[in-house]
């Protein structure tokens, strides 16, 4: 049945414009869901939108550190990850120093970097600026390698539902090459490359105010980000700044966020310049095969 609602849910994306879908979810008189495209009596709209989430802004902060002769602008990291980050004064009044151009740098992980000291042209008169910051997890100037990834989960086999360019959610330029893999809720999920945990999130339950549910991202040494969606809530086993290696149960599967059902959401990802984007990878295996490697004896 799950196999079926997927399919139609994905027929549906098919026909429709590279933008967010909108589906309608019924139940009957027996207790079945169904979900479909057109609007049924007693359905309830369920918009799929397949964003990742990760609120960053509590871990890559700017601090205005003032002083007798004015300003100290730091840029604060509490990621396990590197950052590019770049920081713009607009509409600045009165200041001396404020940079023509933004600065952009590459933080390292666990860092603090003083980006720019202001002090007022008059000092009679008060300083004005609008400071602007982006940023972006990863180091841009890291080239990925070419690295045939391990299925990561045990069990199986399972079904590929929706592939790279899949015009139902896979159309962002952070999901593009993202593959979406039918399995049953609490299936293991192991890490499929070595890397250190950058963040993870493990109390969402059902839908939740995350689109992505729970997950867990694990930064590689070439710079390259493996990203687990939609997770069982409570099982993420891992932490933020530790290191796994390949084969390492991370957590289990499950039906958060913006699922349409069980599934893992499974997708590689770079920073190519202040942009988080997806990139193209391949399995070592088919899917629909038993994956060749095992933890824990299951």
């Amino acid at each position: 049945m799950l196999g079926r609602l997927l399919s139609l849910l994905l027929l549906a994306g098919l026909s429709l414009p590279a933008a967010a879908l909108t589906i309608y979810k019924y139940t009957d008189a027996n207790g079945v869901v169904t979900y479909t495209d057109k609007a049924v009596a007693g359905a309830q709209v369920f918009v799929f939108r397949d964003r990742m989430v990760e609120r960053l802004d509590l871990s890559v902060k700017l601090e205005t550190k003032k002083h007798a002769a004015g300003e100290t602008l730091v840029l604060h990291n509490e990621l396990f990850a590197p950052v590019e980050v770049e920081l713009s004064l607009r509409d600045a009044e009165n200041v001396s120093g404020a940079p023509d151009q933004p600065l952009r740098w590459v933080m390292a992980p666990r860092s603090t970097l003083r980006m720019a000291t202001l002090a007022p042209a008059d000092a009679s008169r008060p300083m004005r600026y609008t400071p602007k910051l982006r940023y972006a997890l990863g180091d841009p100037r890291q080239q990925a390698v070419l690295y045939r990834y391990p299925l990561p989960w045990v069990g199986g086999p399972f079904r590929l539902t929706q592939g790279a360019n899949g015009r139902y959610s896979h159309f962002t330029p952070k999901g593009r090459y993202a593959l979406d893999i039918a399995m049953p809720e609490g299936t293991p999920i192991v890490a499929a490359r070595p890397g250190v945990v950058v963040k993870t999130e493990n109390d969402q339950s059902g839908r939740g105010n995350n689109p992505s549910g729970n997950f867990v991202r694990i930064l590689h040494d070439d710079g390259t980000m493996g990203v687990y969606l939609h997770l069982m809530r409570g099982s993420v086993q891992v932490r933020e700044g530790q290191y796994v290696n390949g084969g390492e149960r991370i957590a289990r599967s499950g039906n958060t966020g913006n699922s349409t059902g069980p599934h893992l959401h499974f997708v590689i990802q770079r920073n190519v310049g202040l942009a988080l984007e997806s990139i193209p990878f391949d399995f070592a295996q088919p899917v629909d095969s038993l994956p060749n490697f095992a933890v824990g004896g299951e």
